[in-house]
């Protein structure tokens, strides 16, 4: 089973919560078997999301030819993690110095992959001449840009 089904907050005896093993019987407690004992666990916990709505990830220094493999792949699984029709990745691009047409491409591929999951990407920190070609290739409109970090 994949580490998103799991509720991260809640724990019993110390051991992550498989979602699917929750019960309720109608009292306002969920319960969970583990090894034949039964855990109560308030229902609003249990109903959670186990998705996140927002993550960030830090560009590299250069966002180029070499990089942008990488870069798209890690990317991809932080997409994966989010809420699909809720998630926001947020791109700190405050310590990249440089991205070329490849580098572009990439983030472009990004904001598609993130399109198809109806989720948004969200670019902040990003240097004059970035905003400048994104301006220059109409590939503004594509993201929420931000400047600063936080």
């Amino acid at each position: 089973m994949r580490q998103s089904a799991y509720v991260s907050r809640l724990t019993s005896f110390g051991q992550p919560l498989d979602p699917a093993r929750l019960r309720s019987h109608g009292t306002g407690v969920a319960y969970t078997t583990t090894g034949g004992i039964m855990s109560p666990i308030p229902v609003e916990n249990a109903l959670m999301s186990t998705r996140p709505i927002e993550k960030t990830l830090a560009a590299p220094e250069r966002l180029d030819l070499e990089s942008r493999t990488a870069f798209r792949r890690a990317a991809g699984e932080v997409l994966d993690l989010l809420a699909e029709g809720a998630g926001r990745l947020v791109i700190d691009l405050s310590g990249t110095r440089s991205v070329d047409s490849a580098g572009l491409g990439a983030l472009m591929l990004i904001q598609r992959k993130a399109a198809e999951r109806r989720q948004t990407v969200c670019l902040r920190g990003a240097n004059e001449e970035l905003r400048f070609l994104l301006v220059l290739t109409k590939l503004d409109d594509l993201f929420e840009l931000e400047t600063g970090v936080s």
